[in-house]
């Protein structure tokens, strides 16, 4: 009978350790150095600084995450399976954001991942990150969306339906029926109704398998995605406070 306890006690101190290491990195968000740098840790990896999405520590594409991420310095990103959104942002009072220069240049390294005739376009500044669409030259489709943080440089795919949702970059199924530009714009200014009171849509962004709506009331205020096969709606929660932007090719 004792060693049936010991063996029972045994197996609840491992169970209750394998069950630290998972959620162990649900508890780590971005921090910044005393440079005044701004870091993010690995969230839903539990190994460690990783420089590339989730477990991808070398160049190369991750069906479910995109292209790598492109850091600069000893910049380290953070990985899960449903993207980079920061769940807690601590920053040093002198912390200071990158350039929009900077972050452009960061941003056509990324593109060329995609391929050799991709644009940058909708450049937007957030106060969390640089954002932009990124669009077949040739074709002008959309192809994806990325963003730079705004503190530490770090670009990558944009989280949530970028990845989820996005058919040709991303985790998404192309299927038929899907909805029109004008459809799923409606879907988004009824939900919009009752999430922000008074706001309209403002842009539209087509892109593979969903829409991005950019919305507000006076001006921009955030964005949010209609999925193309279903009704489900992706508000942008990790923009921070949209602070300007610049439309048309940034690539020149």
């Amino acid at each position: 009978m004792d060693n049936r306890n010991i063996i029972i006690g045994l197996m609840v101190v491992i169970i209750a350790f394998l069950a630290f290491l998972a959620f162990r990195p649900m508890v780590y968000g971005p921090i910044s150095t005393p440079s005044g740098v701004y870091q993010s840790w690995p969230m839903g990896t539990g190994m460690g600084p990783v420089v590339g999405p989730g477990m991808m520590q070398g160049p190369g594409y991750n069906y479910s995450l995109g292209p790598r991420m492109i850091g600069s310095g000893n910049v380290i990103g953070s990985g899960s399976m449903m993207g980079y959104a920061d769940m807690m942002a601590l920053y040093y009072s002198d912390a200071k954001p990158i350039s929009s220069e900077s972050a452009l240049l960061s941003m056509k390294e990324l593109a060329r991942q995609y391929g050799p005739n991709v644009k940058v376009e909708d450049f937007m500044t957030f106060s969390s990150n640089y954002y932009a669409v990124l669009k077949d030259a040739k074709s002008g489709k959309g192809m994806a969306e990325v963003l730079v943080d705004r503190y530490s440089g770090l670009a990558r795919p944009e989280p949530g339906p970028n990845m989820m949702w996005n058919t040709i970059f991303g985790a998404g199924r192309e299927r038929s029926g899907g909805k029109s530009q004008a459809e799923a714009k409606i879907l988004a200014e009824d939900f919009l109704v009752d999430f922000l009171p008074g706001a309209k849509v403002m842009e539209t962004k087509a892109m593979p398998g969903y829409y991005t709506f950019d919305f507000g009331r006076e001006d921009i205020e955030g964005m949010l995605s209609v999925n193309a096969y279903d009704r489900e709606i992706w508000v942008h929660t990790w923009h921070g406070f949209y602070l300007g932007g610049h439309e048309g090719n940034m690539t020149s």
